[in-house]
């Protein structure tokens, strides 16, 4: 059933980043940052394409050797630090409609947050798939497990402390709601859906909950050594478990 839908893979990549400059193609491992996602992309089996949307001609190159398309350049009213997403995603999806290509689905996919497992976009596909009749979208979140916003405070412009939130709390935090965030292994929704709402994050979305491990993307120098740190970790538990 899966192969009758037509899903499109959409990876945005854009030269400019104020948190940490070059981060696409930062090296990561002995690979370009962008490369693992486009890896991942071109491996799922339920993807028909794989598109980058970049503005930037070196991050176009290095994703197209890597397996991925960047079939047009991303307008420099969309790579800019104030720019919306959702309007990028929208673009893609005008330019291949106006080659007479449709999609069903389109799933997000975010270079700065290279820590999936196989098969994590292919399980987005299939489970909103199964359930499409009921929900419209999906996105993969994490729990939070430190830093829970019933804990979070204020500083008022004298300097004092306050709640954050009407809710807030001093309680212990293993007693406290679970919370939880989006993190970019995929968003997932069905086109017309998201033409109709402008955002993954819609009435009815469903949600898959990361590894804990897997809680982390890069917006700086500090995001960027810690998913190394857990690369290497992952990779030095499987060459010692190898026989």
């Amino acid at each position: 059933m899966y192969r009758n839908r037509r899903i499109l893979g959409l990876i945005p990549a854009r030269g400019g980043s104020k948190g940490l400059p070059g981060k696409n193609i930062r090296p990561l491992l002995g690979k370009p940052l962008i490369v693992w996602t486009v890896e991942q992309a071109c491996a799922a089996v339920y993807l028909d394409r794989v598109i980058v949307s970049t503005d930037d001609d070196q991050i176009a190159r290095i994703a197209a050797a890597a397996g991925a398309e960047a079939p047009f350049v991303r307008p420099n009213d969309l790579a800019a630090d104030t720019s919306l997403i959702i309007d990028t995603v929208i673009h893609v999806l005008d330019r291949l409609a106006q080659d007479g290509e449709a999609f069903n689905y389109v799933a997000l996919l975010e270079p700065t947050s290279p820590l999936r497992e196989d098969g994590d976009i292919d399980r987005a596909v299939t489970t909103l798939i199964n359930n499409e009749e009921r929900a419209d979208s999906l996105m993969y979140i994490g729990k939070v497990v430190l830093q829970n916003p019933l804990m979070a405070k204020r500083i008022d412009t004298e300097g004092y402390l306050h709640p954050f939130l009407d809710a807030s709390t001093d309680g212990r935090r293993q007693e406290l709601p679970d919370a939880y965030i989006p993190y970019g292994v995929c968003y997932l929704s069905k086109t017309s859906a998201l033409r109709k709402h402008r955002t993954f994050y819609q009435p009815r979305t469903l949600a898959l909950v990361t590894q804990r491990w897997q809680n982390y993307e890069i917006d700086d120098i500090w995001d960027f050594v810690c998913i190394e740190a857990v690369m290497q970790r992952i990779v030095h538990d499987q060459q010692r478990v190898s026989p």
